[in-house]
């Protein structure tokens, strides 16, 4: 008889499942009477349906008839040969015959029809454990480990295996950890005057203790440009004189607030009803508050009339000139206990550059997978295409300069085309900004 002839019906197969499914219900209630008659009424409709024969082998497994559930099993297996549940009960009667090679063949089946089963997973690995390979399963469990949604809750039975399978990938990372670094050490010393920092993150996402992070702007973006977090200061020797005129900055800055919080604009300010979540603590708020210089390529005279020595200290940088777009150049105030949510700027054309001015204890400033402190009267270049976030967990305010500058990687002509395209677009719609910071 062919594999199709044993095929059930799909109204037999949608009865059977249902019955089955009751009845595995009410064996988990403790009802051990009505459990039996439903198995025992899906047997007698369809006594050759895989789940049929299943919950038979189930029997005789938890009965100590292992090599009876084995050799009916294997017979389900040649009539049904996509039955995953089959095949991994195949491997648990396997393994009770202590057939670990042959399980994890079988297991192997499951994982090829239904490669998200964490329970064929789980056997894997303990099979691995088991077998002093423990490498190999390092590898199975961050594998399973890597399926769980965030906030993933195991049933009771799932805890301590998914308890064993993070020590025993801790335990790998460790080991590898350390290998690698014995066989790096001749050559970090070697090279030790030279800056190794792209090689060290390198090093982290190799062993998965970094995500790479990539650039997403908003609004535009710029192929082959280098998705650099936070750019080397060296890179940008013309820094040395804004951070020169620091003290004379946070002099302006301070006169400025002196008239109070209301000189400052919320930073964000969308309409309301908009569904943006992540601005909905912030939208038209002043605890984040900025004064602005230049933002989107606006100008304010008043403003910049009244900060002369940081719009003279500013002149130095290769401002981001694009029309409807930059330059920006702000004052911005992050207030006590506030945070500013992770976020990606418009486009990856330009950096963005943070002076320090107030800093107090608490705060923090993320790019990817670097975080950093601000250091009053210092400046540090990102690249705000890039997911970042900041966070003032302090009891003051938190004070810095904004300004955005070109990225050094576009040639003359690209950003003559950038301002370009970007003007298009905007007319095009209507529009003359492409999204701020």
């Amino acid at each position: 008889m062919s594999g199709a002839a044993l095929a059930p019906a799909p109204a037999t197969d949608q009865r059977v499942r249902s019955l089955v499914i009751s009845a595995r219900q009410a064996a988990e209630l403790g009802r051990a009477q009505e459990a039996d008659r439903l198995l025992r009424q899906a047997e007698c409709e369809a006594p050759q349906h895989p789940l049929v024969l299943n919950e038979a082998a189930s029997r005789m497994l938890r009965s100590g008839n292992a090599a009876g559930a084995r050799a009916l099993l294997e017979r389900t297996a040649k009539s049904h040969p996509s039955h995953a549940e089959t095949w991994f009960n195949l491997a648990l009667a396997q393994r009770a015959l202590n057939r670990n090679d042959d399980a994890l063949v079988a297991l192997e089946r499951v994982l090829k029809a239904e490669p998200n089963n964490l329970s064929a997973l789980l056997q894997k690995g303990d099979i691995e454990t088991s077998q002093g390979r423990t490498r190999a399963a390092a590898m199975t469990y961050r594998t399973l480990l890597q399926m769980l949604p965030p906030g993933f809750q195991p049933p009771p039975w799932m805890e301590a295996p998914l308890q064993q399978a993070q020590q025993i990938v801790d335990a790998n990372a460790q080991a590898l950890e350390a290998y690698v670094a014995e066989g790096l050490e001749a050559l970090r010393i070697r090279h030790a005057d030279q800056s190794l920092r792209r090689f060290d993150k390198c090093v982290d996402t190799m062993l998965q203790k970094r995500r790479i992070w990539r650039q997403q702007p908003t609004f535009m973006y710029f192929p082959e440009m280098p998705a650099i977090e936070f750019y080397e200061r060296a890179d940008f020797p013309w820094l040395d004189g804004i951070e020169a005129a620091a003290d004379d900055i946070r002099s302006e800055f301070l006169d400025v607030m002196s008239e109070g919080s209301t000189v400052l604009d919320p930073y964000v300010a969308d309409p309301q009803g908009l569904p943006m979540d992540q601005w909905r603590e912030l939208n038209h708020s002043r605890r984040w508050g900025v004064y602005s210089l230049w933002r989107e390529g606006k100008a304010f005279p008043e403003h910049i009339a009244r900060c002369p020595k940081t719009v003279t200290a500013l002149e130095a940088r290769p401002r981001w000139d694009v029309p409807g777009s930059g330059p920006t150049a702000m004052f911005s105030l992050l207030d006590a206990k506030s945070r500013i949510p992770a976020h990606t700027g418009p486009v990856n054309t330009r950096l963005v550059v943070h002076l320090a001015l107030v800093v107090p204890q608490g705060c923090g400033f993320r790019v990817g997978g670097e975080t950093r402190e601000w250091h009053a009267g210092k400046a540090f270049v990102f690249d705000d295409s890039i997911n970042h976030e900041a966070w003032n967990n302090s009891d003051l305010p938190r004070a810095v300069l904004i300004f955005d500058i070109w990225t050094p990687s576009l040639s003359e002509a690209e950003r003559d085309l950038v301002r370009a395209l970007t003007t298009r677009i905007g007319e095009f719609y209507g529009t003359t900004s492409s999204g701020g910071l």
